[in-house]
Formats: C-alpha cells, sequence, structure tokens
C-alpha cells in the first residue's frame, strides 16, 4: 500500500468549475495518461475523470516515497503553473492506506454526490482499461483496482444503496418526464456517452420517441439501433442548421467549450412556437449549454450545479443505508492490509534465511580456497551441505522471533526489525515483498467485465 499515491477533486471542492478545470475531453486522456505518468516518473498511473470527479492514481517504484505530487499533476491538467499553495488548495492528496480506502470507496459509490451511484463503476473501469492499453495498469495499481471494482459490485448486489435511484442520470430525469408529459415532443439527446445512452434506455422504456445527436452521425445512428423503437439519428451540424421541436434536449458531449452556441439555442427555442420551451440538461464539465445564453433567451437549464444540489438532498436519506456499505469497504482493507503484513512478513524471514545461508557458503569458500585447500571433492560437497543446514538451523530461531513479534506488535514492526540492514538486503525484501503481493479479491465476486 506504501507504493499507491491519489491525488484529485470531487462535486465537494469548487463545483464542475474547478473539475471543469483539471478535467480533459474523451479524445485527449489518454495523450494526458501519458503525460501524467511522464511527468510524475511512475510506471503505473490511471486518470479518472467524470462530471463530479477527477482523480489521479499512480503507483511508485520500490524504495520511492509517494511525497506531495499535487503541484506536478497541477501543471499537467492545467498546463500552468500553479501560485504558491494554489495546488494545494485546489487538489486533494493521499498516499498509502488512505489512498487505498480512498479509491475502493470511489469505485464502490460512497464518495459520490448520489451515495451508490452506479456511474462511477463503469468510468472506473474505463480509465483502468486505458492504463492497461498504455501498459500503465500493472501488479499493483492493476490488482488494486479490480479489486475495487468487485468490491463495488457487492455493494450493489448486497446492500440497500443498490435500491432505488443509484444514477444521477435518473435524478435529472423526474424533470425530463414531466416536459415530455406536458409537451409528447420527441426529447433529444447530445452526444453519445454512458451519461447520454443511460438517460435514452429509461426515457425508452417510458415510450417517448428519441432524437440521437452525434458530431458523428455513424455513432448516433448505433445507439439508436441499440435503442430501437422510435429513435432516430441526426448529425450535429444538421440539428444545428435545422433544429426540431423537442421537449427537452440532454446534453453530455465531453466537448471543451459550449457545443451549441447562443443562436443555436435560439433557433431550436423558435421552433417551439406556441408550445413549452424545451428543457436543457447538461451533464457536461465543461458546459455544453452555457448557462448565460439559456437565461438570455428564456431556457430552463439544469446544470451539474443542479444536479449535485438535488443528489445531495437524498444523500442524507441513505446514510443509513451506507452503514453496510462501508463495513464491505473496512473488511477489503483489512484483507489487503493483512496479505500485505504477511507478505512482508515472509519477504522478511526469506530475506534473512537467505542472508544467513550467503554468509556462511562465503566464509566456507574461503576457508576450501585458503587453509582447506587440500580437501578433496567429496568432502568439499560435504562441507557445503553442512554449512546450508548450519545456516538454516542459526536462522530458524531470528525468524521464529521474528513471526512471534509481526503477529503481537503488526507487520509494520518488521521493517523497524531491519532498519540498520544494509541497503540492498532491504531492496531485496521490497523486490521479495512487490512480487509476492497480490490485491485480496472477494471470494465470491466475479471477474472484472
Amino acid at each position: 500500500m506504501d507504493h499507491i499515491g491519489v491525488v484529485g477533486l470531487s462535486w465537494r471542492q469548487g463545483g464542475p468549475d474547478s473539475i471543469a478545470r483539471f478535467s480533459r475531453p474523451p479524445e485527449e486522456r489518454v495523450a494526458t495518461l501519458r503525460a501524467l505518468a511522464a511527468a510524475l516518473d511512475v510506471e503505473e498511473a490511471v486518470y479518472l475523470s467524470t462530471c463530479n470527479r477527477v482523480e489521479v492514481a499512480f503507483a511508485v517504484r520500490e524504495g520511492e516515497v509517494v511525497g506531495d505530487r499535487r503541484r506536478t499533476i497541477f501543471e499537467v491538467l492545467t498546463g500552468a503553473k500553479p501560485d504558491a499553495g494554489e495546488a494545494e488548495r485546489c487538489l486533494r492528496a493521499w498516499s498509502g492506506e488512505g489512498a487505498v480506502e480512498h479509491l475502493l470507496l470511489v469505485a464502490a459509490g460512497l464518495d459520490s454526490a448520489q451515495l451508490g451511484e452506479t456511474e462511477i463503476a463503469g468510468q472506473v473501469r474505463e480509465a483502468l482499461s486505458d492504463a492497461r492499453c498504455e501498459g500503465l495498469a500493472g501488479r499493483r495499481l492493476g490488482s488494486l483496482l479490480d479489486s475495487a471494482l468487485k468490491i463495488s459490485r457487492r455493494v450493489r448486489g448486497g446492500t440497500a444503496l443498490g435500491e432505488g435511484r443509484t444514477s444521477l442520470a435518473e435524478i435529472a430525469l423526474d424533470p425530463v418526464r414531466e416536459a415530455f408529459e406536458a409537451s409528447g415532443a420527441p426529447i433529444a439527446l447530445l452526444g453519445v456517452s454512458p451519461m447520454t445512452e443511460r438517460c435514452a434506455i429509461s426515457l425508452a422504456e417510458l415510450g417517448a420517441p428519441l432524437l440521437v445527436v452525434n458530431r458523428t452521425l455513424g455513432k448516433a445512428q448505433e445507439l439508436c439501433a441499440r435503442l430501437g423503437g422510435s429513435a432516430r439519428a441526426r448529425s450535429l451540424d444538421d440539428f444545428r442548421a435545422a433544429p426540431e421541436a423537442v421537449s427537452a434536449l440532454i446534453s453530455a458531449t465531453g466537448a471543451p467549450s459550449a457545443v451549441l452556441s447562443r443562436e443555436d439555442l435560439s433557433r431550436l427555442a423558435k421552433t417551439c412556437a406556441g408550445s413549452a420551451a424545451p428543457l436543457l440538461v447538461d451533464f457536461a464539465v465543461p458546459p455544453d449549454l452555457d448557462p448565460q445564453d439559456a437565461a438570455a433567451l428564456g431556457l430552463s437549464r439544469i446544470g451539474m450545479d443542479e444536479i449535485t444540489a438535488r443528489a445531495s438532498e437524498s444523500r442524507s436519506r441513505k446514510v443509513s443505508e451506507a452503514a453496510q456499505a462501508r463495513e464491505l469497504i473496512d473488511e477489503a482493507l483489512d484483507r489487503l492490509r493483512g496479505q500485505l503484513g504477511r507478505a512482508r512478513l515472509n519477504a522478511a524471514v526469506a530475506a534473512l534465511q537467505a542472508n544467513y545461508k550467503s554468509a556462511a557458503q562465503e566464509s566456507l569458500e574461503k576457508l576450501l580456497r585458503q587453509e582447506l585447500r587440500s580437501v578433496g571433492e567429496v568432502e568439499r560437497d560435504a562441507l557445503r551441505r553442512w554449512t546450508e543446514t548450519l545456516a538454516r538451523r542459526f536462522a530458524h530461531l531470528p525468524s521464529r522471533g521474528l513471526r512471534e513479534l509481526a503477529e503481537h506488535e503488526g507487520s509494520e514492526v518488521v521493517r523497524a526489525f531491519f532498519a540498520g540492514a544494509a541497503d540492498d538486503f532491504l531492496a531485496e525484501m521490497d523486490r521479495a515483498i512487490d512480487q509476492d503481493t497480490v490485491h485480496a479479491q472477494p471470494d465470491d465476486a466475479e471477474e472484472p467485465a
């Protein structure tokens, strides 16, 4: 756990504007991940960017310290050097067990505005997939996030958090349904993304006619084919030039700036002359639909600020339900802590025994070259076997004592026990720990999708 670090911010710190500052469009996220790994000089890194949070998780090399890397991450994500104290004010940092706990809570939806939200697990899985494709999610960070995703499935399937509204999309759809019932006009979905697809599935079940608008028409057509029914596709350019009357427009594109201009919104509003103006729901960070443009045209717009506020209202009602989910997280941490402790202890004992054996063999070979150089080969082999046996016997007592000490005082005492050992001995012990540690996985959890 000591090798893991996380730096990020969520809906709690500054809202959508702050998150937008550190977010990158989907098409830039792999390049951003590469830049982060290079700037941090780490072999493992994951970049997670959603409408409600930005997280950079990384694993340092053996012997290195996680430290405070907020200034580096600030500069990579914003493209600007932070002023004194700015990175520390904007970003939070976790390391070691705290970082591991944070990642488990995030993946399980326990750190979300809507407790138990379902979208976050898919977003974590996608970020992990990007990192794996780049060779940046290995034995430590990759295994940890696999474990976190399995825990998230246990939370959703085994606790009350999986009941009722578990999605920010669902929370935002209540006013959309009201707008459709009042108007009967189609509902437009701008952008093909997990958020718009989730909205589309719920609205299709309602029987609402859907219009999928996307910059690339082919992707819009693919979503329509999955939805079936009365879903239609239009390209973004076509929709801008000739919008049609809709009861609501839901947008989540991940574009770096507004997708529909004030002129585009004005043309859309005019198509609804004589009926209610379309409701705008904007999941994007930064916004796809500029709030000032919407206000100037008299259009009702619900953005992430409002969606998060609605989620927070229901959050208190779910706090008690989160207690059982929190127990699952604590159990997972205990398993990880125990497994790491066993790996540390086993590696230390193995390194201690190897050190005794090596010292005994070196002394014997020196004797065989000098005082015992006249000894024959048969006798030499017998001496080597005897020396190896003697080394094991000498190592037995301190090895047993170390295990007893770790059992009563905790595995951290192992490092203190060897505080005065040579650097190469400590490095070898760290390598053994790294090789032997496989993050705990719930026995009854399915493999990652």
